[in-house]
């Protein structure tokens, strides 16, 4: 017989040593505990929800790497020029069959969601070629690439026109607005998914079909090129499955499944990717040189386990939403809401409420806890930006993280976590402080 006094705990004992362990150790007071449990009571089915699309996200991807014959040997590095890296290229070929392009662009030589974006748009666009942003005004770090910053070397620098599309006003993309803007010189149009620094939903994978079909339907030549970030393997399809040329985002986002050390990705058309391949390189160059080093077993690791990383952000999205509604917060979106990305915006209102969240959630960080990030200037913006998190990889989305514009109406971005306990500490955390 199992002696009772050393028997491992029971579900319920162990749901009570973990709250025993808040109240302790975090100094979380029972009404806040009994508000958590009451937001997170009512979440099955969206926790549900969540888990049955990494499910089929799961098993889509692990399909791809055992059609593709990926093997140990793969997970090898190249250095040097990086010639003949079998590991590097067939890293590729399983990026772009799961994002549905014909080829891929995969690399830990591209430093950020923005290079790539950089990468796909220098690559593809020429003088008396015009972009559209079609989703509203784009990031803010796209927008200093883009030349309405004042920076050099930008697009209208080198003859590339501009125009936005302003949303309609229930924050979806205005698709007869959009349709009427496209012109004989229209090149491109940019279709930004996640919401950035707005306030308003994240564009869906079926709100996206039907906008790329339209615009191939307007001009069939024009190129749609989807700004990825943060909504990679959040729904069971991704943009290249839908009609999308050029899919592009970051690795230490949603698919380095926390482990990339660093990167970022294109996948689309060959003939666009090898465009960006080339700036990326240099004619000539283009995809077949870039010494690996150590990142391919990194990169196959992490987009190998980022369904299931995923999965655990948007339930972190779900229980924030739930749990901050019923603290009296504006949410967007709201725990029951079609969630096409893995960011949580909570309204604050006030800067030192926005500062005060922030530094909650930096004190729920496994690195750097003891830490109170401040608003500063950073590069790319033109206002102080407040950004916490100490996860193994810097600035890593993916890993649990908030920030936020120090501007009016002083909204927190929350988002990615890999674990609901963490995730839970750190708005019980945020709460307290607010």
């Amino acid at each position: 017989m199992i002696d009772k006094e050393t028997a491992p705990p029971s579900k319920e004992n162990a749901c009570g040593m973990a709250r025993e362990l808040l109240e302790k150790e975090y100094q979380i007071p029972r009404t806040l505990l009994d508000t958590m449990a009451a937001a997170e009571s009512g979440l099955e089915q969206m926790f549900a929800r969540a888990e049955a699309v990494a499910a089929h996200n799961q098993l889509r991807l692990l399909r791809i790497f055992q059609r593709r014959g990926a093997t140990d040997f793969h997970l090898q590095g190249s250095t040097g020029y990086g010639y003949g890296d079998k590991g590097r290229a067939l890293l590729e070929e399983i990026f772009a069959e799961f994002f549905g392009g014909e080829a891929a662009l995969a690399r830990g030589q591209i430093i950020s969601g923005t290079h790539a974006l950089s990468l796909g748009l220098y690559g593809n666009l020429r003088p008396g070629d015009e972009l559209i942003s079609a989703a509203g005004r784009p990031y803010d770090t796209l927008l200093k690439i883009i030349g309405r910053r004042g920076e050099a070397d930008t697009l209208l620098d080198q003859g590339i026109g501009y125009r936005e599309i302003p949303l309609a006003g229930d924050g979806h993309i205005d698709l007869p607005r959009l349709l009427a803007a496209v012109g004989p010189h229209t090149r491109m149009a940019l279709l930004q998914r996640s919401k950035g620094y707005d306030w308003r939903p994240a564009v869906s994978l079926a709100e996206l079909a039907v906008v790329i079909a339209a615009l191939r339907q307007k001009k069939p030549d024009l190129i749609c090129l989807v700004d990825n970030c943060y909504c990679e393997m959040v729904e069971p399809l991704e943009p290249g499955h839908v009609g999308a040329d050029l899919t592009i985002g970051s690795l230490i986002k949603n698919p380095g499944g926390t482990l990339a050390p660093s990167g970022g990705y294109l996948v689309g058309r060959a003939a666009y990717v090898a465009a960006a391949a080339r700036r990326l390189t240099a004619p000539g160059l283009g995809s077949d040189m870039g010494a690996s080093l150590g990142f391919n077993r990194l990169a196959y690791q992490g987009l190998f386990q980022a369904p299931q990383t995923v999965c655990q952000s948007v339930k972190g999205g779900v229980l924030a939403a739930a749990f901050f509604r019923r603290l009296g917060y504006d949410t967007l979106p709201d725990a029951g809401d079609e969630r096409p990305d893995t960011v949580q915006a909570i309204k604050l209102g006030e800067a030192k409420k926005l500062i005060a969240f922030c530094q909650a959630v930096q004190k729920a960080c496994p690195l750097d806890a003891a830490f109170a990030p401040e608003p500063d200037l950073l590069p790319g913006y033109d206002y102080p930006v407040i950004m916490a998190g100490g996860g193994f990889v810097q600035g890593a989305s993916s890993e649990l993280s908030a920030d936020g514009p120090m501007r009016p109406p002083y909204i927190a971005y929350f988002q990615g976590g890999i674990s609901l306990a963490q995730t839970r500490l750190a708005l019980l955390l945020a709460a307290m402080a607010l």
